[in-house]
């Protein structure tokens, strides 16, 4: 565990304010108070500020903080660790997302308004009692969390994906588009990494599944990772990547970094907005061209949502073999019809034949990934692309998942995976390079 999440828990387990308290009228005007009383203090002390370590600015306010609530008048409404744990955390840290990011249970913080936030813990989403002061402090934090990034957010680019030092995505709407107040999304990833026996143990597929995509990726298979929005597609990504020869080389490509890959040869590059001038705007498009020149064996785009699409295919029929990305779709057809759209949005004027005849000898496999109701993520379904027919472009499904009931509350989604009876069209030119593919792996089965 990392410095910053061994200080999270630290608060979390010395912090006792109660759920209530927090959300009092006299605790948030107390800490709104507080609040501006500390930022007054520091202020006076603003010469060199920008030049002290976070450590040492907590510190000197943490000070500044404790002679402010021995001098308050009135009762406090909460213990004094308790109110200057709070308010350092709204001035300096990120406000009451600092005590849920330390809860390992989380995977989802959904902040809609300053005094509404929503995490989801095990696949269910629930309102918790945190809340920030005003609408202010919550301003405050979304400005931490983007400046150390050279991001932008105001009312010219309301809009902005950020990352946190601890790898969690974020995303951050202000007024105008988000109408009230901001909104802020932040995906949490386990801070221990999944391996591919974990997708076993987790029931998120069979043991023949496994050893086909492990056999796949080994022989240079092109993969798009397809489903949709809290699915797990960058989970899967991750786990998939971690089975590539660890002699290749490979270039990862995202919007906002958040690919977790234990590889030596690897090198990450991360699109730019535009900066206030209007200029320095860095596309994935942009990357995926440069990629080109940096002697990749693999591109692995984290997700291709535009014209990245035809610069991604074109790589991999022009010997970047091997190659992944995600695309968010409800099945491995929607995910190749997704493909042609953003193929078209390059604007090259390409007629939809030769596209489809680009995803066609491009792509292998797609795997289909789905989060059930009770919060499951599973492969419900790997398909291989298996050529052109009658202009149309041809899959067949190799393994599938049938689900077989409805998980209750703490229970999951019933069923089981089978092999479809088909046999992936490379299976014997897989054999002819001396490699045991099972004809078992394949065959379907019943519960």
């Amino acid at each position: 565990m990392n410095s910053l999440a061994e200080d999270r828990m630290q608060r979390l387990a010395e912090t006792d304010f109660s759920a209530a308290d927090v959300s009092t009228p006299q605790f948030l005007g107390c800490v709104r108070t507080l609040h501006e009383r500390l930022l007054a203090a520091l202020d006076l002390r603003r010469t060199g500020v920008e030049r002290i370590s976070g450590e040492d600015l907590r510190r000197m306010a943490t000070t500044a903080l404790s002679r402010i609530v021995r001098e308050w008048p009135e009762p406090l409404p909460a213990s004094t660790d308790a109110l200057i744990s709070f308010v350092l955390d709204e001035a300096l840290g990120l406000g009451p997302l600092e005590l849920l990011l330390a809860d390992e249970s989380i995977t989802e913080i959904m902040v809609n308004a300053p005094d509404t936030i929503f995490v989801e813990r095990h696949g269910r989403v629930s309102r918790v009692a945190s809340r920030f002061s005003s609408d202010q402090a919550l301003r405050g934090v979304i400005e931490r969390i983007v400046a150390p990034l050279g991001r932008r957010i105001d009312e010219a680019a309301p809009m902005v994906d950020a990352r946190l030092p601890d790898g969690s995505r974020v995303n951050i709407v202000i007024p105008p588009l988000a109408i009230g107040a901001a909104a802020v999304t932040i995906r949490r990833f386990g801070r221990h990494r999944l391996v591919a026996h974990d997708l076993i143990r987790l029931g998120s597929l069979s043991t023949e599944m496994l050893e086909f995509l492990q056999m796949c990726i080994e022989q240079r298979r092109n993969l798009i990772v397809s489903g949709g929005t809290g699915s797990g597609k960058t989970t899967l990504l991750n786990i998939l990547s971690a089975l590539i020869n660890r002699s290749e080389r490979i270039v990862t490509l995202e919007d906002s970094a958040e690919l977790a890959l234990d590889h030596p040869n690897r090198v990450v590059l991360e699109a730019r907005l535009k900066n206030l001038e209007g200029r320095g705007e860095v596309t994935i498009r942009d990357l995926l061209r440069n990629a080109l020149r940096m002697r990749p064996d693999r591109i692995i785009v984290g997700e291709c949502r535009g014209g990245e699409a035809l610069d991604m295919l074109q790589a991999m029929n022009t010997g970047h073999d091997g190659s992944l990305t995600t695309v968010h779709a409800n099945s491995p057809r929607d995910a190749l019809a997704r493909l042609e759209v953003m193929a078209l949005m390059a604007g090259l004027d390409l007629p939809l034949q030769a596209i489809r005849e680009q995803i066609a000898s491009a792509v292998h496999l797609v795997v289909q990934q789905q989060r059930f109701r009770c919060g499951t993520c599973r492969i419900t379904e790997i398909a291989e692309v298996a050529g052109m027919e009658g202009g149309r472009i041809q899959m067949q499904t190799l393994f599938r998942f049938v689900q077989t009931g409805h998980g209750g509350r703490g229970e999951a989604t019933p069923g089981y995976f089978t092999g479809c009876g088909t046999l992936p069209g490379f299976f014997e030119a897989l054999r002819g390079r001396g490699l045991a593919p099972q004809l078992e792996w394949f065959e379907e089965r019943h519960a």
